[in-house]
């Protein structure tokens, strides 16, 4: 037999690699892609060193700058820092964002997804390997912010049930957020763009919110926009959840859907950016990759 003939059956009886079907092969490549992207973050020390950086900042600098100018419910600097905390979990977690957009937009730029493409797996792996990574990343910066934030007088006075109901909560808004920086990060050109595309916005939407001080603070034409907003829905709702100072007076929480049941509108602004932004991702991501 020759060797041409021998090659040539060894070829068709050897099978390629091939990805699990259905739903079970996703989720199996997913979870591959978020392993290569955490073993990716634990080799590039700069990383992990401002991942934890940039969340003590902000609960120190809030804290003891505005701590003491800002006073909430007549409770003076500790009722505010009660007040803010539950504000800088959910801004900073909704910074994923920009962290989710600028790795993809690394990753196209540098043909990392073209290289995916070529492996026999699932299309939407590389979308939910990123995400589930970025989301495991903010479980520890969430952790780092509250230990911080136990450190210069925050306390859960809520019970142990709806302290972890509000953690839940807060990392599910994190994680749809992080679906709408997938789709800045495929829609551009560069990680530079990313960068600036996924925070811009990010900033007066934060602002424009209950985060840092009541809305009722806010001119009355801005109010409304800061009530729907679905950034003073989670941050009421982890305040109400931790039992610190909601800004508001017994009685005085304003009678809109948001501010009156804001837990569950929190969840429901998750579960409605997750149904909008997944699929919407994975269709950009099929035709930039097509």
């Amino acid at each position: 037999m020759s060797t041409a003939s021998t090659a040539s059956e060894s070829a068709t009886t050897i099978p390629g690699p091939k990805s699990m079907p259905g739903l079970t092969g996703a989720f199996y490549d997913g979870w591959v892609v978020t392993l290569r992207n955490l073993r990716r973050m634990t080799r590039i020390p700069e990383m992990v060193v401002f991942a934890t950086i940039q969340p003590i900042m902000f609960v120190l600098l809030f804290a003891f700058v505005f701590g003491g100018a800002i006073p909430v419910g007549g409770g003076g600097t500790h009722a505010y820092r009660e007040y803010l905390l539950p504000g800088i979990f959910t801004q900073t977690l909704a910074f994923t964002t920009g962290t989710t957009a600028v790795g993809l937009a690394d990753d196209l730029h540098k043909g990392l997804v073209d290289r995916f493409r070529s492996l026999p797996m699932a299309r939407s792996a590389v979308l939910l390997g990123r995400t589930v990574a970025d989301w495991i990343q903010n479980l520890f910066v969430l952790a780092i912010m509250a230990l911080c934030g136990l450190a210069v007088g925050w306390r859960i006075h809520g019970g142990f049930l709806k302290a972890v109901a509000a953690f839940l909560l807060v990392m599910l808004f994190s994680y749809a957020m992080s679906w709408i920086g997938a789709v800045i990060g495929l829609s551009v050109s560069t990680p530079e763009t990313a960068n600036t595309a996924g925070f811009i916005w990010l900033f007066p939407v934060t602002f424009v919110s209950n985060a840092f001080v009541p809305t009722s603070s806010l001119p009355g034409w801005l109010q409304p926009v800061a009530e729907w907003n679905p950034i003073s829905s989670t941050v009421l709702g982890l305040r109400q959840l931790f039992g610190n100072p909601t800004g508001y007076a017994a009685g005085k929480i304003p009678d809109v859907l948001p501010m009156q049941h804001p837990g569950w509108v929190s969840l429901g602004w998750s579960v409605l950016i997750l149904a909008l932004f997944v699929p919407l991702a994975v269709r950009k991501y099929r035709s930039v990759s097509a």
